[in-house]
């Protein structure tokens, strides 16, 4: 299967369980030039841009490994344009989420700082 049909799959999972726990997904795969946001979510009246790590096995490590410190800031450098660009100006958390199994069955989200 191809990385990006792997990724649309991973994304959906996360996007499903964001939404049985009352989130609403304002954009999937929002992108520019500069930079991009797997998921963008909202509860109440706050946004969440969530960064979407799929695993098949742990063999590779857990997704969580792969968000260090130059993720983060690629994050916060894609929320910002994003609230740039939506005029948004209110609240917002970064999120990364693993997914696991071979039918994406496993996700945990964290938020992150």
């Amino acid at each position: 299967m191809k990385t990006s049909s792997v990724g649309q799959l991973a994304e959906a999972a996360v996007a499903d369980y964001l939404l049985q726990r009352g989130y609403e997904t304002v954009a999937r795969n929002w992108k520019t030039p500069a930079c991009e946001i797997d998921l963008v979510a909202k509860k109440e009246d706050v946004i969440y841009f969530v960064e979407v790590k799929y695993r098949s096995s742990e063999t590779q490590g857990g997704g969580f490994d792969y968000i260090g410190p130059q993720k983060l800031k690629q994050m916060n450098f894609a929320a910002r344009v994003w609230a740039q660009n939506n005029r948004y100006g209110g609240d917002y958390q970064l999120l990364a989420a693993e997914v696991g199994g071979l039918n994406y069955e496993n996700v945990e989200v964290i938020e992150l700082s």
